[in-house]
């Protein structure tokens, strides 16, 4: 049978009885964590572990691990790391093989406990005009710079077991609101988009996994990339994504409409997957029952990606760690 078409969180560091009796009859493909989930290496190593026996497989495990303030998993148990585009600074010439050894250790931090998806790296340019809640989490405004700092972090993810899932397309930079809250339009001409803001994705087309931007952009339609037809069309036909595409957060405030019409409207486009966050059980039954099984396509896909899953090679953390300061402080 297939799993379902959507990937949910749990409420709490354990999991409830109600959540388990859930996930074991709605199958979701993979589960998301938060840092209302994690308290210790060892509480999170057993959550991860009873929320694939709920489903009964290795499902995948994910989590927004980015470094900065997008960081689920901190201190004291696990390492802080600055923003990525603070790093990308310090390190200068360095910036790559920075970004590789941060995104190597964070790695081995998540296959440790469990964890296999990262939601990382950005491929967003930045602009003038770019939203502060995303601008350091960026890479650069250059689309060569772009792509080989992508490279390095899924190169660093994959070696270290976990795969990434590249965000946001098709390209979220110039949002001048914050989606969480409200929802950015971008009323760009097609032919600028193309040249700049969809190019590091188009360069990063092979990759696994993808996650879509809550972002309109007029010259494509009026609805949010995510439950966009024409939105979804241009990424896989121009930009040339085949890979397995989830929704970014469906509850946030940046889409209209319940949270299962939502998560239709998104299938319907053509994503393959649902994300849904906050853990809410109500919410989650009611995307289940409007989303159902993935289709074939989208287990196609899935098939693909998770074929890429890998055992972490081998590392001197400590040499990494030492490798990754020495960049940073100079």
């Amino acid at each position: 049978m297939a799993s379902g078409a959507y990937i949910f969180g749990c409420a709490r560091p354990q999991l409830k009885q109600q959540e388990r009796e859930f996930f074991s009859q709605s199958q979701p493909w993979g589960f998301i964590l938060f840092a209302r989930n994690i308290e210790n290496p060892g509480q999170l190593s057993r959550l991860t572990s009873d929320l694939r026996d709920a489903v009964g497989w290795q499902a995948p495990v994910l989590i927004d691990q980015e470094g900065g303030r997008v960081q689920r998993m901190r201190a004291p148990h696990w390492r802080e790391y600055l923003p990525a585009l603070d790093q990308i600074a310090a390190t200068g010439d360095a910036a790559v093989r920075g970004m590789y050894l941060r995104n190597r250790l964070i790695a081995q931090e998540l296959f440790d406990v469990g964890i296999d998806v990262n939601c990382a790296p950005l491929a967003d340019l930045i602009w003038p005009e770019s939203h502060p809640v995303l601008r350091n989490r960026c890479y650069g405004s250059d689309v060569k710079t772009v792509v080989e700092l992508c490279r390095a972090t899924a190169q660093g993810l994959q070696e270290g077991g976990v795969l990434p899932v590249l965000k946001h397309i098709p390209g979220y930079g110039r949002a001048v609101a914050d989606g969480h809250k409200a929802l950015p339009v971008v009323d760009v001409p097609r032919d600028v988009l193309e040249a700049h803001d969809f190019a590091p994705f188009r360069a990063l087309n092979d990759m696994a996994m993808g996650m879509t931007a809550h972002i309109v952009f007029p010259c494509l339609d009026d609805r949010p990339a995510t439950t966009s037809p024409g939105a979804m069309r241009m990424i896989r036909e121009e930009i040339g994504f085949d890979g397995l595409i989830m929704t970014d957060d469906i509850s946030m405030e940046a889409l209209s409409g319940t949270v299962d019409s939502r998560a239709r409207a998104a299938l319907d486009a053509g994503c393959d997957l649902v994300l849904h966050c906050n853990g809410d059980l109500d919410e989650m039954r009611a995307v289940a029952g409007v989303c159902g099984p993935q289709d074939a396509a989208a287990q196609r896909r899935a098939g693909a990606a998770l074929s890429r899953r890998s055992e972490p090679t081998e590392i001197d953390i400590p040499a990494l760690e030492a490798e990754l300061h020495s960049l940073i402080t100079g």
